[in-house]
């Protein structure tokens, strides 16, 4: 039997969320959507996660590159840890797993630069948001081979 199942990833920010999700092949990381985060934003997770079949969850942590907090690692662990509730709440037991970020937003950010798109376009903050979940995700994948 295959296990058609993906993996998903999080680039967790105070006003949006960045989400990629895999093949399931579980190689390739591709970058979904960017969703607001606002009152809504776990039933949102909960219908991606219905609809893509996902199996696993990553949410990046944000650490300075001495591995000492920023200001916003205590928000991505309250996250994390509200969203392993709510799942549960759901009869969805689905494995969360934190993840070193470090780096990803700025390798996006390099990614989009480099990419050819038009100035206007480069700086969109969303595009910054799913590059930096499909980095994320693509990472945890490519250290799983």
């Amino acid at each position: 039997m295959t296990d058609n199942t993906k993996y998903l990833a999080i680039d967790y920010g105070l006003s949006r969320i960045g989400v990629a999700v895999s093949d399931e092949l579980k190689k390739f990381a591709f970058g979904r959507c960017v969703i607001e985060n606002n009152i809504n934003t776990l039933a949102v997770l909960l219908k991606i996660i219905e609809e893509e079949n996902i199996s696993k969850i990553i949410i990046g942590l944000p650490v300075k590159l001495n591995f000492s907090k920023t200001h916003v690692t205590d928000d991505v662990i309250n996250f994390a840890n509200a969203f392993r509730n709510f799942l549960v709440s759901q009869n969805k037991l689905i494995e969360i797993i934190l993840l070193d970020e470090r780096l990803t937003s700025k390798l996006a950010e390099y990614h989009i630069r480099n990419s050819g798109l038009k100035k206007s376009k480069r700086r969109d903050k969303n595009l910054v948001d799913l590059i930096s979940a499909e980095i994320l995700l693509q990472n945890y994948l490519d250290s799983q081979k």
